[in-house]
This record gives structure tokens, C-alpha cells and sequence, in this order.
């Protein structure tokens, strides 16, 4: 039963940002093009969520469905918009495919 006939997308953090919370609010930079972004509530639970191995419409359905008073399609519809807009600015990648995230060790 899916929302979207499309396929899954999967999103992960760019390594090329700078990112902080700060009163309750992520503050996302990309160093790309030095665009800065205020993600609300909702886009912060999915820019934490963004791990590249969980589908988008998994973390709609569970993160944000979950957490705030939001219909599926909704919430699907404008988490897309989101994650292609962050995804121009290089501040999220996003595949149709799990993204493989490198190690965090050197």
C-alpha cells in the first residue's frame, strides 16, 4: 500500500555543511554555496532522520505522521519538496536507492 507511485527515495546529509540546533531549531549551512537554512520542527525530524538507508516515506509514515497531526499524503508531498530543495543546495543527497554512508573514523 503506497502513498506514491513513484519509487522509494532514500536522503542522507551532505558531508559538505555545517549544521547546529539552536532553540529548538536545526541551522543547516551549505558549504557549497554558503546557503543557510532554518529547518522547522518537522524538517528537523527528518533532517535527523535523513540516514540514507531508510526510505523518505518510511520516516514520514513513522517520524513525522508519528509526531505531528498529519495525514500521509500531506506530509509525503511536502517532505518531497523539502528534501529536493535542501538536495540543490547540495545541503542533502537523494537517490532512489539506499545511500551508503562513508565511515566516520579515518
Amino acid at each position: 500500500m503506497s502513498a506514491s507511485a513513484t519509487k522509494p527515495l532514500y536522503v542522507a546529509a551532505s558531508r559538505a555543511i555545517a549544521a547546529r540546533m539552536l532553540g529548538g531549531e536545526m541551522m543547516v549551512m551549505s558549504l557549497r554555496d554558503s546557503t543557510f537554512f532554518t529547518l522547522n520542527e518537522v524538517a528537523t525530524v527528518i533532517w535527523r532522520s535523513a540516514d540514507g538507508s531508510t526510505a523518505l516515506s518510511d520516516i514520514v509514515r513513522h517520524s513525522v505522521c508519528g509526531e505531528f497531526d498529519v495525514d500521509f499524503e500531506t506530509a509525503q508531498r511536502d517532505a518531497e519538496e523539502l528534501v529536493n530543495r535542501l538536495a540543490e543546495h547540495g545541503i542533502l543527497t537523494v537517490s532512489d536507492q539506499p545511500i551508503p554512508q562513508p565511515p566516520t573514523h579515518l
